[in-house]
């Protein structure tokens, strides 16, 4: 699919890796091949700024692939698929394509829920999500999904859902997921409809049972007018997944990291 990036990035491949961007971006080095899902690589996005560093756009440059969930302005963002270049490839929900190819994308990949797509020797599978993926103001319609990555190791990356028994079929005993990167808040103090709080990722991880737990989707944006009274609460979804996550899931390791951090694994 993309060989050129892939031989690129698995030049300075140094270890399976997630890097915490920042809300729902990450980076997902694995076997040498690199992956961002859903970057949002500006300070604001209308109503929303951004309230801890900027990401470093090195980092990011000439990812194999781009991994996109769903349409909201906070997942999909334009501006940012734009500075990663419109050749960048791309791996959308089914009904965004060409959308996106409007937009001149050039190198778009439609997956509905169970399909799957190569990006070098990943594998990378859509799955379920239960979210409203809709694009609003008159935007595009298409359904949200989660990604699981598999090569020698195995990622799932949820992006925006809530809590569904089906999350058990993502892993198996004899397939036992390495990482799940689990959303634990949102952008603003209340969450409405298909999202997880601390405690639902917490039971989720009952579900996923991975190795390794990181959550994102936490402390990167708040509203311009209650940024400061908020602030100082935005590292507390993570504290609290920790907190459930050793009580329902003590099998699981969860690593906290704040957004710029990294994990090996």
């Amino acid at each position: 699919m993309v060989d050129g990036a892939v031989a690129a990035n698995r030049a300075r491949r140094s270890a399976d890796r997630i890097v915490f961007l920042g809300h729902a971006t990450t980076l997902i080095e694995l076997d040498g091949v690199v992956l961002l899902t859903d970057p949002l690589l500006r300070g604001r996005v209308l109503h929303l700024r951004r309230q801890v560093p900027p990401v470093d756009r090195g980092l990011v440059a000439n990812p194999a692939a781009v991994l996109v969930s769903h349409l909201h302005l906070d997942h999909l963002d334009l501006p940012s698929l734009r500075h990663l270049g419109r050749a960048t490839p791309l791996v959308v929900p089914g009904g965004a394509g060409g959308w996106l190819r409007r937009q001149r994308f050039t190198e778009v990949t439609e997956l509905n829920v169970g399909e799957e797509a190569k990006v070098g020797t990943l594998a990378i599978t859509a799955v379920e999500a239960r979210h409203n993926g809709h694009r609003r103001p008159g935007g595009p319609q298409a359904q949200a999904m989660g990604y699981l990555v598999r090569g020698s190791k195995s990622v799932y990356f949820a992006g925006d859902t809530e809590l569904f028994d089906g999350m058990s079929e993502f892993a198996t005993p004899s397939a036992r997921l390495d990482v799940a990167l689990l959303p634990v808040a949102g952008w603003g103090p209340t969450l409405g409809p298909g999202h997880m709080d601390p405690l639902d990722a917490a039971r989720a991880l009952r579900l996923l049972n991975p190795r390794l737990a990181i959550p994102i989707h936490w402390g990167t944006l708040l509203p311009i007018a209650i940024s400061g009274r908020y602030r100082a609460r935005l590292g507390d979804p993570p504290r609290q997944f920790a907190e459930h996550a050793a009580s329902l899931a003590p099998a699981v390791e969860v690593r906290i990291l704040e957004p710029g951090q990294e994990a090996t694994f």
